[in-house]
């Protein structure tokens, strides 16, 4: 490529030299006004011109080199450079699409189960009208988790565990069905307890069973809190908080946690220990989501007194929306779950 000539500016011809010119780098009397292109000295006593020749050569080379930066060997014109500003944040879904909130069940054979869980799937989307609601769970019922990810790819969901406690299904079992599934973005919630909204259900329930509210100074009266069971020393920590914390809500009543099944003590001798105690008028909280074997198995050690599970419970609605809600303000996409024993 041939460069284009530097041409110089005409220049009108210098006056001859007499006393009445000044010459070229000379200071302009004071009453002269300064050229367009001139520079006040250092001294202030007057303006320096900028239209040398020397000075003009040095502006155009300037110029001409910024312009030759943009143009490549073959003579193509290279693309202009692009500021780099910090990558926005990336919003929750594309199109401000909220991801789907996946309730994880555990299932059961009991037919009943499904259907008390679908009913809450309902009350889930009454509460945020246009919120996509799936359900997925671990065995036993359909859909399995695997299928409902399987429905999902390409899309934002937290899975939140219809579990009432940190054990094997939310430490393991959900972690790996995400990992299984890379096809979708996902957040793994917390389990729904320890939590208050869980105690209001189980307040609830209890009231339904027959509880009065008067007997919270009555010596005669006790609760037992009938959960699962789990070999998981996390999950029984969850079950003895939610006990403490049903008994400040039943006024100071005493409650003691019993298991179905992997703990002790059982239901069967939680009561009969209460009873040694003088603790006769008592009541079971039947802590579980849904009917199923457990719950069956501790409303069969006192009939009379066992509050129905949580189910369909306004608080237990609100309560998976809160733990989706908070999935979403604390984790990110594919990061690792975050237990949280309650908030």
């Amino acid at each position: 490529m041939t460069e284009p000539s530097i041409q110089q500016p005409r220049q009108s011809p210098l006056p001859p030299p007499d006393s009445s010119t000044a010459p070229p780098n000379s200071t302009a009397p004071p009453n002269s006004t300064a050229p367009p292109n001139s520079t006040a000295s250092p001294g202030g006593h007057g303006a320096v011109p900028l239209d040398s020749t020397t000075q003009l050569l040095i502006r155009i080379t300037a110029q001409l080199g910024t312009q030759l930066s943009l143009v490549s060997r073959n003579g193509t014109r290279r693309p202009m450079p692009r500021t780099r500003h910090p990558a926005a944040p990336r919003p929750p879904t594309a199109a401000g699409v909220p991801p789907t909130l996946v309730v994880v069940a555990h299932g059961s054979r009991d037919p009943q189960a499904l259907r008390t869980v679908l009913a809450l799937l309902d009350r889930v989307r009454d509460l945020r009208p246009g919120l996509d609601v799936r359900l997925g769970h671990i065995e036993l019922n359909r859909p399995l988790l695997p299928d409902t990810l399987d429905g999902l790819r390409g899309a934002d969901a937290v899975l939140v565990p219809l579990l009432l406690g940190r054990g094997h299904h939310v430490k393991h079992d959900l972690p790996a069905a995400a990992a299984a599934a890379p096809a979708v973005r996902t957040r793994i919630a917390a389990p729904l307890g320890p939590h208050p909204l869980l105690v209001e259900a189980l307040y609830g329930r209890l009231v339904e069973a027959g509880w009065d509210p008067a007997d919270h100074g009555g010596r005669r009266a006790a609760v037992v809190l009938a959960a699962a069971g789990s070999r998981d020393p996390d999950s029984a920590q969850d079950t003895r908080r939610t006990a403490r914390m049903l008994a400040e809500r039943l006024g100071g009543v005493p409650v003691v946690p019993a298991y179905a099944s992997a703990a002790t003590p059982t239901v069967p001798a939680a009561l009969r220990a209460l009873a040694a105690r003088g603790r006769h008028r008592t009541f079971v909280a039947s802590c579980f989501t849904a009917p199923g074997r457990f719950a069956s198995a501790a409303a069969d050690a006192a009939p009379r007194t066992t509050a129905v599970p949580l189910g369909a419970h306004p608080a237990m609605a609100r309560l998976l929306l809160h733990r989706y809600d908070q999935a979403l303000s604390l984790t990110a996409p594919s990061e690792p779950v975050r237990l949280l024993a309650s908030a």
